[in-house]
């Protein structure tokens, strides 16, 4: 598709700018979520092919440093960080949640870029909804595109979910060395840092998710024999 420029009543075709969105980081209780934008000429796409992108989550993570790398060479990207402060502040406000947190970001992300279209790994289960709520958000004229595993069938899209994953990735290396411990993947399905959670979530609090259940569980359950101690002291 291409928009059309009239000059001297010479038509030149000039090619869409196609972004693409995705987040990494969603669902951890450690760390940031980084959501990231790429986007390239509607002519230039087939170059992401030629490079072999596809979603992250198909590739090592050696793979997605150096596609990294390439990718930054041939598109325009942006990212945005979302520390677990903002995060929780989201979660515990009433009227807000984790979907509209990614709504506003995408949208800053897309008014900052200007792509003509705009396809979103969409994150919310209503697609249509979270594709009005962008649309209503967003200060720049750009198609939208909202579908569910969309990293998967556009190539852009994936080159977006390699460039959140590896920053993703390099802030999670950050904090480990900042810390000096290495408590995994800091997913609450992992046992490094399920360990590290019940051992450390006083001391290394900041960097916590306070919303996410899994905190909120290892917080309760610390304060139990705290409570049980006091009332056998004024039995």
């Amino acid at each position: 598709m291409f928009h059309q420029i009239f000059f001297k009543e010479v038509l030149f075709p000039v090619p869409m700018l196609i972004a693409g969105i995705d987040d990494a980081g969603r669902g951890p209780v450690i760390g940031p979520m980084v959501i990231a934008i790429a986007a390239m000429e509607e002519t230039k796409l087939k170059d992401l092919k030629k490079l072999g992108v596809k979603d992250s989550k198909l590739l090592s993570p050696k793979q997605r440093e150096t596609l990294f790398k390439k990718i930054k060479q041939i598109a325009k990207i942006e990212f945005v960080l979302i520390h677990p402060k903002e995060i929780d502040r989201y979660l515990s406000t009433p009227g807000t949640n984790i979907n509209m947190l990614e709504a506003e970001k995408m949208a800053f992300l897309i008014s900052k870029v200007k792509p003509d279209k705009a396809i979103i790994d969409c994150p919310s289960p209503n697609t249509k909804k979270f594709k009005e709520l962008i649309e209503r958000l967003i200060n720049t004229k750009c198609i939208i595109v909202t579908e569910h595993k969309a990293d998967l069938r556009f190539p852009i899209v994936s080159a977006a979910s390699i460039i959140a994953k590896v920053i993703r990735d390099g802030e999670i290396d950050k904090i480990k060395k900042e810390i000096g411990y290495d408590f995994g993947s800091g997913y609450s399905s992992d046992p490094r840092t399920v360990k590290f959670l019940k051992e450390y979530w006083r001391t290394h609090h900041n960097i916590f998710r306070k919303e996410w259940i899994s905190y909120k569980m290892v917080k309760e359950k610390a304060s139990q024999p705290t409570l049980s101690k006091f009332f056998e002291e004024n039995d």
